[in-house]
């Protein structure tokens, strides 16, 4: 590909130091929640401005361990959005509670805040938050109809980690922010790995018990829990990594800018971008989209559909008997949304051949 949508070697400036590391790690026997992922989880909680970080085994299980460690199950509803990746409403699922979709706008293609509402009913006990795409949510609405409601907040950043709003780091608005290191994702772990962080230490303590099988003290399991503990490698790669995302977020933003001046007058729709946006993903709208993407990969511009099938449309979910047509716009996305690439280490000719190849595609 000339231009790949992944660049892991510019991700380690110092990767001799790092394998060094793990080479006294892997000798050490100190492989699972050792002093690594302690160290990790201490400097991640203060880069997103929260009490507690729990490491974890995936994104998705720090969304099942919070809903869960919220008392989340049988008998309970909880709302999130349409557009999502499959684990945020496989973990509603998997704790037993019954998920309750709501569409995406047709601009930002984020959560509709004012379908919220209507959502609601007196077994609604939670609300999943997804950042999609690195875009944060407008949380000041949501965080507002939460405490109308007494709901439960759980926000999924597995997509916008580093991002903030009026200042303040996703994941610290509701009760618990649920991390994803996926290698795919802006701060990438060198395998899978996630966190939950949270303001709250008696929930911070019960992640931490839900993680390690229930455990309160070895051999002492007070409830039925889970194995998803944060490996001392991965610990060690998102330490390495932490300090310099910013500087990676930054990067993507002003390369996004870039895709945008570049394909202004275009066939092809950006959406609007907040000045929070991390942009995990640069999301497009283009005509003929699966037409474009074969020319795009001819071309060796390695551009992807995120999200082919929407939720409701999935087959794994077909028991909540869903109304797939009542989402237009993750439909619509679903048939005509494509992602180019987009990494910290581009360059601007990098951005004006892709965005030069889509224009001579797209007409």
């Amino acid at each position: 590909m000339l231009v790949p949508r992944y660049g892991y070697p510019a991700q380690f400036d110092d990767v001799d130091g790092l394998t060094r590391s793990i080479t006294d790690l892997m000798l050490s026997g100190d492989h699972i929640l050792g002093k690594p992922v302690e160290q990790f989880e201490h400097a991640f909680a203060d880069y997103c401005g929260a009490r507690h970080a729990v490491g974890l085994n995936s994104g998705t299980d720090a969304l099942i361990l919070a809903l869960h460690a919220l008392g989340v199950g049988p008998g309970d509803e909880v709302v999130t959005v349409a557009n999502t990746f499959h684990s945020t409403v496989l973990a509603i699922a998997r704790v037993g509670a019954t998920p309750v979709l709501v569409d995406c706008t047709g601009t930002d293609y984020m959560m509709d805040v004012d379908l919220l509402e209507a959502a609601v009913t007196p077994r609604t006990r939670a609300v999943v938050a997804v950042h999609m795409f690195g875009e944060v949510l407008d949380m000041d609405r949501i965080t507002a109809f939460t405490g109308k409601h007494g709901l439960a907040l759980v926000e999924d950043c597995a997509q916008a980690v580093g991002a903030r709003r009026g200042g303040r780091p996703v994941g610290t608005f509701g009760d618990i922010g649920c991390f994803s290191f996926h290698p795919s994702k802006n701060l990438a772990a060198a395998g899978d790995s996630g966190a939950a962080v949270t303001g709250d230490p008696a929930l911070a303590e019960r992640l931490r018990r839900l993680r390690g099988l229930g455990q309160q003290g070895q051999n002492d399991h007070v409830e039925l829990g889970y194995s998803s503990r944060m490996d001392s490698v991965q610990a060690l790669v998102l330490s390495h990594k932490l300090p310099r995302l910013d500087g990676w977020n930054r990067s993507r933003r002003a390369l996004a800018e870039r895709y945008t001046a570049a394909l202004a007058g275009s066939a092809v729709t950006v959406p609007p971008a907040s000045d929070a946006h991390v942009f995990h993903m640069f999301q497009t709208v283009v005509p003929e989209r699966d037409r474009t993407l074969a020319a795009l990969r001819e071309a060796g511009v390695d551009a992807v559909v995120r999200y082919p099938v929407p939720i409701p449309r999935q087959p794994a979910f077909a028991p909540y008997a869903f109304d797939a047509d009542a989402f237009p716009h993750a439909d619509f996305l679903a048939h005509n949304a494509l992602c180019l690439p987009l990494r910290p280490d581009m360059d601007d000719d990098d951005i004006d051949l892709v965005a030069g190849t889509l224009r001579s595609i797209t007409g």
